[in-house]
């Protein structure tokens, strides 16, 4: 399989997508003339015209709410967010109108819109650029939220996503751009709301997603080299549909849980995954759930400190020991 990057991956699908269905668009802040703030629309413009390919003004509530009205009308916009951090400032018409207007409209209107870009820390941007809102997102019925650690699930997911007839909220992560990784070649796509062993193990199950799943498989591997236990990965890859099913299968091969997470821990995806673990499996475990997560406080702007402050490979082992001790 052809070896590409996360960033590359993500192009391939939006062009792919282009080209099959002429009502796909492109629309976002410097998604064209400049090629992307992040350059993952690179040469989409040269290639599909201005009419696929939209430079936006710097509105973010204006823009996504002309891609809502024009989903609703059978387009099918795939929006770029700078940061995902600036959905706020689009909270109304991403969560409010979006969100609920299948159900509103009796399920006569739907809303085929996909909003993606960056959602991670670690880039020493700040607090008001460094979040993680899939838990905010994922709180709103009526909408799927994508979170992909890998090339290849970023590409097929992303195809996915594009197809679906519901808002799809995509977050990526600037630190996962460069990644490489094996994509099949051709037509590949991933459903959405179905978990992936990215590792099996039989010791302990570490259920994650986006990029802490890079560090879950670093920590498994000094696991299983260092102190003879076999830690499965379990990456969710949507966190709305949750798969909740899988999870409970690696739960009760393994009986002990770390769940680790780029969020802020209260609230967080991983308290809600914590408490249907053991509503759902309190009779496999062996101890109780563990989680991980950012150190809550608003993103450090120190590179160094903010390292220390995010999920690394380090934090999941340490914490991995703690749960199986």
């Amino acid at each position: 399989m052809p070896v590409i990057t996360y960033r590359e991956a993500v192009r391939h699908a939006l062009a792919e997508e282009l080209e099959r269905d002429p009502n796909v668009v492109v629309m976002g802040e410097e998604v064209a003339q400049f090629n992307g703030a992040y350059k993952v629309t690179e040469g989409l413009l040269a290639r599909f015209g201005p009419q696929r390919i939209v430079d936006t003004p710097i509105s973010e509530a204006g823009f996504i709410g002309v891609g809502i009205g024009a989903s609703m009308l059978g387009i099918r916009p795939v929006m770029e967010l700078m940061f995902w951090s600036f959905y706020s400032v689009a909270f109304d018409q991403i969560l409010n109108n979006a969100a609920n207007v299948r159900y509103m409209s009796g399920g006569q209107i739907h809303c085929p819109i996909v909003i993606r870009g960056p959602a991670n820390g670690g880039t020493n941007v700040g607090a008001t650029h460094s979040h993680t809102p899939e838990n905010v997102l994922a709180n709103h019925p009526g909408v799927k939220v994508v979170v992909p650690s890998t090339p290849a699930d970023a590409k097929g997911l992303l195809k996915s996503a594009i197809r679906d007839n519901d808002p799809v909220f995509f977050l990526e992560n600037t630190m996962l751009y460069g990644e490489k990784g094996e994509v099949p070649a051709g037509e590949h796509v991933v459903p959405l709301g179905l978990a992936d062993v990215k590792r099996p193990g039989t010791d302990l199950t570490i259920v994650t997603y986006g990029r802490s799943v890079l560090h879950s498989l670093a920590a498994a591997e000094v696991l299983e080299r260092e102190h003879k236990v076999s830690a499965e990965v379990l990456d969710l890859r949507t966190i709305r549909p949750l798969d909740i099913d899988s999870v409970l299968r690696s739960v009760a091969k393994t009986h002990r849980v770390l769940i680790v997470e780029e969020q802020k821990p209260f609230a967080s995806v991983g308290s809600q995954l914590a408490y249907m673990i053991q509503r759902e499996a309190f009779d496999e475990l062996d101890g109780p759930v563990h989680r991980l997560a950012t150190v809550d406080a608003p993103a450090i702007y120190s590179p160094p400190v903010e390292v220390e402050q995010l999920p690394n490979p380090r934090r999941v082992l340490q914490a991995a020991l703690e749960t199986l001790a």
